[in-house]
């Protein structure tokens, strides 16, 4: 039944590879757990005290909460498909609860700092400087994805309307609008792209100092290059981006809904949790300025 599962999560649900390469190891490392402490061969065959036992190993072991929390997800996910095929009669997860987490803001660079990133930084001549910049302003320009950025084609942009077409989760399209700086960004670095690499072999916009597509450690690397130049705070990854992209937009008095849109969220939940750090900057404006604060 796990592989009918698998196949279900590519082709029904439409999950990226990644994400179905976790439930596949969440379920992989149950399986063991049972088999090693149970001599329980098929996952069919657990219970709830079985699936409690396993999560308490998980727990001694020494892992975080939230990442116990997510194989949990996982679990619960494959035995409601194992209802709905009629393959067990009773879910050994239904009365399984999540460990309680810390709730931590995102973090994200302020504003200042970002300015001056993009106005005062010394970027090299030339394709490489411009490939650098552009990745920085994309990332905070659109708050897209990493894996969004490594996917966006040529085509995918739209200089007339100044929008940029960029495949999310689950493959769902979303068109996003760009400022115009970023707009003379792109044609800047797409004429001297042309100029060295004549052939694109696999056609995606951003790509390394030899014309191959970039992969995820590549941009790491690079924005954690340039934050480290500007920044303080303790992650600096292109997510941190997004989260700078979205705290900024709501800082300005942006629109929750138009902010969810614009990261490609499904629900207002998880675009949420950016409004706790308007909140933090409405509080410290109301302490300096109101006369009985």
């Amino acid at each position: 039944m796990q592989e009918t599962f698998i196949k279900y999560l590519q082709y029904e649900r439409r999950y990226s590879r990644h994400t179905i390469q976790s439930y596949q190891n969440d379920l992989s490392q149950l399986a063991t757990f049972l088999n090693r402490e149970f001599e329980v061969t098929d996952l069919a065959e657990a219970n709830h005290s079985l699936i409690r036992s396993w999560i308490v190993n998980l727990v001694e072991a020494g892992l975080q909460p939230k990442s116990i929390n997510r194989k949990i997800a996982s679990i619960r996910a494959y035995y409601k498909f194992l209802m709905k095929q009629g393959a067990i009669l009773k879910d050994p997860t239904s009365k399984v609860k999540v460990l309680k987490t810390s709730k931590k803001l995102p973090q994200f660079v302020n504003e200042q700092d970002m300015n001056l990133l993009l106005d005062n930084c010394e970027f090299e001549k030339g394709f490489t400087g411009l490939r650098d910049r552009l990745v920085l302003e994309l990332l905070y320009g659109t708050g897209i994805r990493l894996s969004e950025l490594i996917e966006i084609k040529p085509r995918d942009i739209n200089y007339e309307n100044e929008t940029i077409k960029v495949l999310g989760k689950r493959n769902k399209e979303r068109v996003i609008p760009f400022a115009k700086t970023l707009g003379h960004l792109l044609k800047e670095y797409s004429l001297e792209k042309k100029k060295l690499f004549t052939t694109e072999l696999d056609g995606t916009l951003i790509v390394t100092d030899q014309g191959a597509k970039v992969y995820p450690m590549f941009i790491y690397r690079l924005v954690k290059k340039y934050l480290n130049l500007f920044t303080t705070i303790d992650k600096r990854s292109p997510h941190v981006l997004r989260h700078t992209f979205a705290t900024h937009l709501l800082n300005k008095g942006a629109e929750l809904n138009a902010v969810k849109d614009l990261l490609g969220h499904t629900s207002l939940a998880a675009t949420q949790v950016y409004t706790h750090n308007s909140l933090e900057k409405l509080k410290k404006v109301f302490d300096q300025a109101h006369p009985k604060a």
